[in-house]
């Protein structure tokens, strides 16, 4: 392997022998006469693809001819075999970037775009200076948060056997294996392909909330707990290579979750779920610890009469209560021993974790994470003592930043609610306390003036007299609850409190008011606020007017006390999904540059430091794509320094499921909120330059496109029912949320992720680029000449770079040919022809439009990876396509036999596997 250009040779040749093992499992598994269907099912559809245009017709028929002939068992292996087939090559594509990055380094080329080291040297180049650097670190947050939002279709047993098989592919690449040693490989290749085909894709009962919560620990257990404390020394070692000197991190890189907290149409997030959540991330983290311990106590035998230890070290050591006669002499073990039965003595305080070590003495809990880490510093500083600071670094500093960085909460737990629900709550109360018997009824004014005099005061409305509703005692209920984690863990376990459909002031003084009767409040000067009161504005409108709210909430002297008590910093999240499913592709883009400009300068004259955090998913309709651009297409002022975003779905297994992708996905967010905070911060916004009047208008024009199809069309909704597999990815166990906020089929109560999976599913993915085609055209007709400032856009402007590239990609996954097929599915003739022309018209125009922008030659020309990856994935999506329709028309027509609803749950998977980020 001497060059990197040879590199993509060994990509073929591990999906080659991933093929090859999966090929023989199906013969061994189907039987020779299946395995020589699903052969021909193949080599048709690959056949397919490469015929020339006058070919294709006959070909398409033929493999047809095959798909539509076969029986229901049929049917089911081949969509198993194309699915599996999907899910080994984006093993093989995933481990083929972990090759390439080693080679790159090998090579001695220049760091990676999206590494510290790259950002560092712009920064040197552009002039600023480590006072600057220091600053910011200072000051820096950047926390991913993980959801439970129900795009990740496949089943922990299934990951968990993916994970294996990466790892002895990259066991294969890494080690230079004799031949006996490839041959035990390969059989061990294939027993993990076999587990996995007998491995069921389908959960055969929907995921409760404490699956979902298990699951996401799996990546803190994999990957989290151990990678980001290597990431910090990385970037350490880097930032001192950079600065000349010495550098000690801040705890700037932290996770999040929302899995337990948030209840925002989830009727299945209680107070008990809640405390079950806290308690589970608690057990990881202490677990790690103790084992952590543990090793290191083996790894320090150190004599104390061979070195000079600390006299804080001895003190630890003799109050260890380790009296054994053969560790008298090993001071090290003996602290370590004392350490280990106060850690434990916590964990079984807190929540309940005995561990599998039963300590050697007695200890008595630590207060805080805090308690423990200072012990850790006292080992450290006494092994630096006697000149044996080299032993930290393998286990002793990572474990002591573990500590830092996740506490004995392990991640910062979120709560979140819709404002109706708020709303509704305190009306309630304030009903039953007799201070007034229509609050709903009130003028925002008169509400908010009404909060204001009840925040003011010490008087809670709660009555343990009084008869509540059901909605009231759980809100009520769930509070107290996060009351008594902060008690039991401190306040860093839970945060922040997000308010969804966010969309006055009101709606952030009911939180307060609720928090008031929970104790997370407490009036008076200066009042104690626990949580951050994070408003989460989401449809077009709400982000047009969210610079206006809040400004207006910090010209009320409540709330202004609130940032005080909160060292001024107020946190906004924005909506991607939602604001997308209202105004479509570009506009909702628009709408979140603007609104995102307009509280940077909200905030400036308030003098309040803004803290965004973004509701991305993985689909480019929900914010999806690469995440480096899209922090640096914000527009100045807006990431200072500070950044939250959601880790969502199957985004979450393709960006972490890997522990050393997942250590690179986590410098890429610090990499790119260092650049867009200090080079891009004071970039000079070229909207200034009259582009922003440009995009003002393409976005309006976007709008009314998008608009006149989805929500002004006769029969959109029946169109969108019968031509994707909506209903049928609503029955799939994927999630614990239902997949509608209220029963019907109105597009305006449709969660988004469902809208933006089944779109993804019939090869339309609407949501990712329609309306952009009617804008487009528009603006030129006004102006004639206005290709050449398109073009300028996409060359000079970030924001507007990243809208066209990710619409790129979504395009080229696009295939109406596919769509027409879901299209017949609809038996109202008129109306199929009328939406599917539409699209079919905006989709050609869309691509012609963005080729010209750009000045590519066909989609994808500037990212030749992708496009092959497209290329080696179609032939295997066109069947799952195809046999997905015609099992919706069996099932839809009446057929109840359980092997056809499961085959259609079975495409999803696959389908889903093969697109990717698709949900």
């Amino acid at each position: 392997m001497n060059d990197i250009a040879d590199l993509d040779s060994e990509l073929r040749d591990d999906v080659r022998l991933l093929g090859r093992l999966l090929g023989r499992v199906l013969q061994e598994r189907a039987g020779a006469s299946d395995y020589a269907l699903i052969e021909s099912v193949r080599q048709t559809a690959v056949r397919f693809r490469r015929a020339q245009a006058g070919e294709a017709g006959a070909v398409r028929a033929e493999l047809a001819g095959v798909l539509d002939g076969l029986s229901r068992r049929q049917s089911l292996d081949v969509v198993r075999a194309f699915s599996y087939f999907l899910h080994l090559l984006n093993i093989a594509e995933d481990r083929h970037q972990k090759r390439k990055r080693r080679a790159q380094a090998r090579a001695g080329l220049p760091p990676r775009e999206g590494s510290l080291a790259r950002v560092l040297a712009q920064l040197k180049a552009a002039g600023v200076g480590t006072p600057a650097l220091t600053a910011w670190l200072e000051g820096a947050l950047v926390s991913p948060v993980l959801t439970a939002h129900p795009t990740e279709v496949k089943r922990k047993s299934t990951l968990d056997c993916e994970r294996g098989l990466a790892r002895l592919l990259e066991r294969r690449d890494r080690e230079q294996l004799l031949p006996s040693e490839q041959e035990e490989l390969e059989h061990e290749l294939y027993t993990g392909i076999l587990t996995l085909w007998q491995t069921a894709m389908l959960r055969l009962t929907k995921l409760r909330v404490v699956d979902e919560i298990d699951n996401a620990l799996a990546y803190y257990r994999d990957t989290f707990l151990e990678q980001i404390p290597r990431l910090y020394a990385e970037m350490e070692r880097t930032l001192a290579q950079h600065t000349g000197a010495e550098v000690q991190l801040p705890a700037l890189l932290r996770m999040g979750s929302w899995i337990g907290g948030d209840r925002d149409g989830n009727p299945f997030v209680t107070a008990e779920v809640l405390r079950a959540a806290i308690e589970r991330q608690a057990r990881l983290a202490f677990a790690h610890y103790l084992e952590q311990i543990h090793l290191l106590g083996g790894e320090l035998p150190i004599a104390a009469r061979l070195v000079n230890i600390t006299p804080e070290l001895g003190a630890l050591a003799a109050a260890s209560g380790d009296d054994s006669p053969f560790r008298q002499d090993e001071p090290y073990r003996r602290a370590l021993t004392g350490i280990y039965a106060r850690l434990a003595a916590s964990a079984r305080l807190l929540c309940g974790y005995a561990p599998p070590r039963e300590p050697h003495a007695a200890g008595e809990a630590y207060a805080s994470s805090a308690e423990l880490r200072a012990a850790l510093e006292v080992i450290a500083r006494s092994l630096a003592n006697h000149g044996s600071a080299a032993l930290t670094e393998r286990r002793l500093r990572p474990l002591m930043r573990a500590v830092e960085v996740f506490g004995f909460h392990l991640a910062a737990l979120d709560l979140r609610q819709n404002a109706a629900v708020h709303a509704r709550v305190v009306a309630e109360l304030l009903r039953l306390a007799g201070v007034h018997a229509d609050y709903a009824a009130l003028a925002e004014p008169e509400r908010v003036a009404l909060l204001a005099r009840e925040l003011a005061g010490a008087r809670l409305l709660y009555s343990r007299h009084l008869q509540y509703s059901e909605t009231a005692q759980g809100e009520l209920a769930i509070l107290q609850a996060a009351a008594e984690v902060h008690s039991r863990f401190g306040a860093a376990a839970i945060q922040n409190y997000i308010i969804s459909n966010c969309d006055s002031v009101s709606d952030l003084l009911e939180v307060g008011l609720l928090l008031k009767e929970v104790g997370l409040l407490v009036p008076g000067e200066p009042p104690r606020l626990a949580l951050n009161i994070v408003p989460l504005f989401e449809t077009i409108a709400d982000l047009d007017r969210c610079g206006a709210v809040m400004s207006q909430a910090f010209e009320l002297p409540t709330y202004r006390r609130w940032l005080d008590a909160r060292a001024r910093v107020q946190e906004i999240m924005l909506g991607y999904s939602d604001s997308n499913k209202d105004g479509g592709y570009l506009t909702a883009n628009w709408a979140l540059y603007r609104a995102e400009a307009s509280l940077v300068e909200v905030f400036r004259r308030h003098g309040v430091r803004l803290r965004l955090f973004h509701g991305r998913g993985g689909s480019v309709g929900r914010g999806g794509g690469p995440a480096y651009e899209a922090i640096l297409a914000q527009p100045p002022g807006s990431v200072d320094g500070m950044l939250r975003l959601t880790e969502q779905g199957e985004t979450i297994a393709s960006k972490y499921a890997d522990a050393l992708l997942g250590r690179e996905n986590l410098e890429t967010l610090v990499a790119a909120t260092l650049e867009a905070s200090l080079l891009h911060a004071q970039r000079a916004d070229l909207v200034a330059q009259g582009w922003a009047e440009v995009m003002d208008a393409l976005s309006a024009h976007a709008f009314r496109a998008y608009r006149r199809l989805v929500y002004e069309t006769p029969g959109f909704v029946d169109y969108f029912r019968m031509t994707t597999p909506i209903a049928e990815i609503a029955d799939l166990n994927i999630g614990s949320r239902p997949a509608a906020r209220k029963a019907g089929w109105r597009i305006e109560d449709l969660r988004a992720i469902p809208w933006v999976f089944s779109w993804a599913q019939c090869r339309v993915l609407l949501p990712g680029w329609y309306g952009f085609a009617s804008a487009v055209e528009a603006w030129l007709a006004a102006h004639p000449q206005g290709m050449d400032t398109l073009r300028q856009m996409y060359q000079g402007w970030p924001f507007f770079r990243s809208v066209v590239s990710n619409m790129d990609m979504v395009l080229a996954k696009t295939d109406l040919s596919i769509a027409s097929r879901y299209a017949e599915l609809l038996d109202d003739v008129a109306l199929r022809e009328n939406v599917l022309s539409r699209i079919g018209a905006e989709m050609d125009k869309s691509v012609r439009y963005l080729l010209q922008i750009t000045g590519q030659p066909v989609l994808l020309a500037d990212n030749p990876a992708l496009a092959q990856s497209l290329r080696n994935r179609v032939p295997y999506l066109d069947p799952l396509n195809h046999l997905q329709i015609e099992l919706l028309r069996r099932y839809r027509a009446g057929d109840t036999d359980p092997l056809t609803r499961r085959g259609i749950h079975l495409s999803i998977n696959g389908l889903t596997a093969g697109l990717r980020n698709s949900g």
